[in-house]
């Protein structure tokens, strides 16, 4: 990330307050300008882009598990498109001030953004969010918590299963069936006691093996799940979790006919796999919703912490929920996997390697949890970008599903720069395209169509 000037610059934050109220004003439709688009009974730019390439059987599966009605469920998606895009802005805004960003309210209405200087509440606010003032910000705490991560290679965690930042708790949380293993953990790794926060569970996750969402398929004695279809070149295959088989594995179809091998598989450390198939097989742009239907799969932006979120398994079908928290690390019998997201969908046993998607954009894949979908429990999954990046994966499309509001559009064919197609971008992360220079607002591989100038939600002009 670039950051812009940290303290002192009030000629910089004057005028960064000023483009905000300029963008809100030029954005009608955002989420931010009203309590609830859904009242509106006009369809906005960003709400057609928001909803218009998502499955009614992922808003059908959010109206009945986050207790939503048809509108508030569109509602939310267009509020999680525009508060991506806009928590992106403020991230580049307040540089080491940022202290992390999320949604809340019924169709995620409002977002908070928090920051360490009460100087940035102008600028945040003139962005439409709500400002928070705390101690720590996000880099502190992300730093903490990689302490925690290295110590955890020489520490027994079976007892403190989980950890992660908690941006709304502006703490590192510790989840652990004994709380002297939590605090053995921080001893261990050197970490200010008062950057963490204890918390009590009984919960002991695992990798979930044998049954799995989607598509089923066999190796041996097991049975896992099609996370996406990705290629690699003109290799066809999928993803899906790492815990389900590893390189060289044979793999069998729901059909138990031949299907593919296992090119790559890391767990424990991350929870990451991918098959190659053979030439029975066609990947295609779907995951299994509800009913058997499909569900079109548009792109991979990550969506924001709070935001909501849907996971297709073959033990328990659709259930939805939302992002706890993204880069967690969690403790599994085998051993430590990081970099994992955390969310209030449940599972089962048998619903490993699964699809997490929001709205048409895919998130991951399932890798463990704990509790049931009778009492409810927590999920843990493996970020798709990640793997499409480590594997050199390209995750197949309908090619057409938008990344959030703005206006997507072919771009410039002979537009010259650093901006590729196929390529996994991280927020912060800077590029060329045809003679100007753009911000990653928000995590996704990059396709045709979704060119910076074209892609508001992902991209900002610095």
């Amino acid at each position: 990330m670039l950051p812009l000037p940290h303290r002192g610059a009030a000629a910089t934050r004057a005028a960064l307050i000023a483009a905000g109220a300029l963008v809100l004003a030029a954005l009608p439709g955002s989420a931010f300008a009203q309590a609830d688009p859904a009242a509106s009974p006009v369809r906005s730019p960003a709400e057609s882009a928001a909803v218009g390439k998502t499955s009614p059987g992922v808003l059908k599966a959010m109206q009945r598990d986050l207790g939503l009605t048809s509108a508030q469920a569109k509602a939310r998606l267009v509020n999680e498109a525009e508060a991506g895009a806009d928590a992106g802005a403020l991230r580049n805004a307040l540089g080491r001030d940022f202290a992390g960003a999320w949604v809340h309210g019924a169709t995620s209405q409002k977002l908070t953004v928090a920051t360490t200087d009460a100087a940035d509440v102008p600028l945040i606010e003139a962005r439409g969010a709500q400002a928070r003032v705390v101690p720590y910000s996000e880099s502190e705490l992300v730093a903490a918590k990689s302490k925690l991560d290295r110590a955890a290679k020489k520490q027994a965690t079976r007892d403190a299963p989980v950890w992660y930042v908690d941006i709304r708790a502006n703490a590192v949380v510790v989840r652990a069936v004994k709380a002297a293993a939590a605090d053995s953990l921080v001893s261990a790794a050197g970490v200010d006691s008062s950057l963490v926060r204890v918390e009590k569970t009984r919960e002991r996750p695992r990798p979930l093996y044998d049954i799995v969402g989607g598509d089923a398929y066999y190796m041996g004695g097991g049975r896992c799940s099609v996370g996406f279809s990705v290629t690699k070149g003109a290799q066809q295959g999928f993803a899906t979790a790492g815990h389900c088989g590893r390189v060289g594995t044979a793999t069998t179809g729901y059909n138990r006919v031949a299907q593919g091998t296992f090119q790559g598989s890391i767990f424990p450390g991350r929870d990451m796999a991918w098959v190659a198939t053979n030439t029975q097989w066609t990947a295609t742009p779907y995951v299994k919703g509800p009913g058997g239907q499909r569900v079109g799969v548009g792109g991979s932006t990550q969506s924001p912490v709070g935001a909501s979120i849907c996971r297709s398994g073959s033990t328990t079908g659709w259930h939805c929920g939302t992002i706890s928290q993204h880069n967690t690390s969690v403790t599994y019998p085998e051993g430590t996997i990081s970099g994992v997201t955390r969310t209030t969908v449940c599972a089962e046993p048998g619903d490993s390697g699964g699809s997490y998607i929001s709205g048409s954009q895919a998130q991951g894949v399932t890798s463990g949890g704990s509790g049931n979908c009778r009492s409810g429990g927590t999920t843990f999954h493996q970020p798709i970008n990640p793997l499409l990046q480590q594997f050199g994966l390209t995750l197949r499309t309908t090619g057409g599903g938008d990344p959030g509001p703005g206006d997507p559009g072919p771009g410039d064919p002979e537009p010259g720069g650093t901006w590729a197609a196929g390529k996994v971008y991280a927020a912060g992360d800077s590029v060329t395209y045809g003679g100007s220079t753009y911000r990653c607002l928000q995590p996704h591989q990059a396709q045709t169509g979704w060119e910076p100038p074209s892609t508001p939600a992902l991209w900002e002009a610095v």
